[in-house]
């Protein structure tokens, strides 16, 4: 098997990256989204990422979107300005081939590069071995689960919390 090109998304990778997601949406619970967006929602959503100074890439595999990842504000405070929220989605064809975990290692050096020092996984489902395997790899530590709070399917779903260090974390002040 070729290792997939990992690079920047551009907007002609949103028709790609919309039907990956709404196949998520409608089928998964790695994410909580009840409704799946539309290609003009979605390209509102990857703008302003990319506007607000976060990364964003797509893994093209056999000619093909096979998944994309991206980080993003962890919550809105400015006291969490250093932290960022990463997320992963494949496309189902492609599972299980490690392109999860290469987008991963791009995304967190991108992130390290941009001077972001803490990386937040929030995982929608406790059940989801594949990405809670997919961040300990990439060297992330379990915080904790938040237990059923999030009802999709007719059942209650719980989301866990794994953490890791951007470049030198919390080992210095950044600017000082």
């Amino acid at each position: 098997m070729s290792a997939p090109d990992i690079r920047p998304t551009v907007e002609a990778d949103l028709p790609a990256i919309t039907a990956i997601y709404q196949q998520a949406v409608r089928e998964g619970t790695a994410t909580f989204e009840l409704e799946p967006p539309d290609l003009t929602e979605m390209t509102r959503r990857y703008r302003a990422l990319v506007d607000g100074g976060y990364p964003y890439f797509v893994a093209i595999l056999e000619g093909r979107v096979a998944g994309y990842a991206y980080a993003g504000a962890y919550r809105p405070r400015p006291a969490y300005r250093f932290t960022v929220e990463n997320s992963i989605y494949l496309n189902p064809s492609f599972h299980r081939r490690g392109i999860g975990s290469l987008l991963l290692e791009r995304l967190i050096t991108e992130c390290e590069a941009r001077g972001f020092r803490q990386m937040i996984a929030v995982i929608g489902d406790s059940a989801n071995a594949g990405s809670i395997g997919v961040h300990t790899r990439g060297g992330f530590k379990m915080i904790g689960t938040h237990p059923s709070v999030g009802l999709k399917f007719g059942r209650w779903l719980d989301t866990v919390m794994m953490q890791r260090d951007l470049g030198e974390g919390a080992g210095t002040v950044p600017g000082t």
